[in-house]
Parts: structure tokens; sequence; C-alpha cells
């Protein structure tokens, strides 16, 4: 297969950084049926920072109502999928770069079975132009 670039909502939520946040907030999603394509969670100032990539937005945004989550307004970010290669990543970096486009934080990982998947953030300015550069659906 080949790269797969998707432009995505994402959601972003801040925490107390203490044992169990995360798995008390998966647990408020996965209960409620909602499928997330991408998690991810870090340390941000004396707290921490969770970034949801939901396969619905509008499954998550109303799963997070009804549990009261304080999640902040949704943005866009880029979830990237292929054949994991030598420089598949750096490829993509470079696109971005010759473009001018600084990326903000991207994660990725090898899925096994020879497929890679990341996600890729940046500045709300620069998301069209991304798009355009990465041939994103």
């Amino acid at each position: 297969m080949a790269r797969k670039v998707r432009k995505v909502n994402y959601f972003a939520m801040n925490v107390s950084n203490r044992p169990g946040q995360a798995a008390r907030v998966l647990e408020v999603f996965a209960q409620d049926g909602v499928n997330l394509l991408a998690f991810t969670g870090f340390p941000n100032g004396r707290g921490a920072q969770m970034d949801f990539i939901p396969e619905n937005t509008a499954e998550f945004v109303a799963a997070a109502r009804r549990a009261k989550l304080g999640v902040k307004p949704k943005k866009q970010g880029f979830l990237i999928q292929g054949d994991d290669q030598p420089g598949a990543i750096a490829d993509v970096m470079m696109k971005l770069a010759a473009t001018k486009i600084n990326v903000t934080a991207v994660d990725a990982v090898c899925a096994g079975k020879g497929r890679y998947g990341a996600i890729l953030w940046v500045k709300a300015k620069d998301v069209s132009k991304a798009a355009k550069t990465l041939h994103a659906a």
C-alpha cells in the first residue's frame, strides 16, 4: 500500500499528571463506543495533555459532553499510514520543509507486518498548505 495521508480532526484535553488519568478518560470513550484512530499523552507544565483523533467527530464530542470532559475546541492534523521502509517519515518531513511548513509535533511508530503510522501537527495557518503538499484526503 502506498502512503495514505488523511486530514483529521483532533481534540486536546488537559488533565492532572497523576496515575490513572488516561485510563479514566479512555474508558469513557470506550464505554460509549467511540473509536479512536490515534491517542497521545504527554507532560504539559505541571499537568498533562492528551490528544485524541476520533474516527467520528460527532460521536466523540457527544461522549465528551455527556461525561463533562474539558475537551478543547476541534483542531486539525494529519494521520499518515503506509508501508514501512527506511526514510518513510523523513520523506514526509522533507516535503513539508521544502514548502517552508514547520511541523509542530510528530509521532511515528512501526505498526508491524511492514506497516507504519504517524500523527502530525502543523500550525492552523499551515493546515491547507500541508494537506496540498502531502496530497491529503
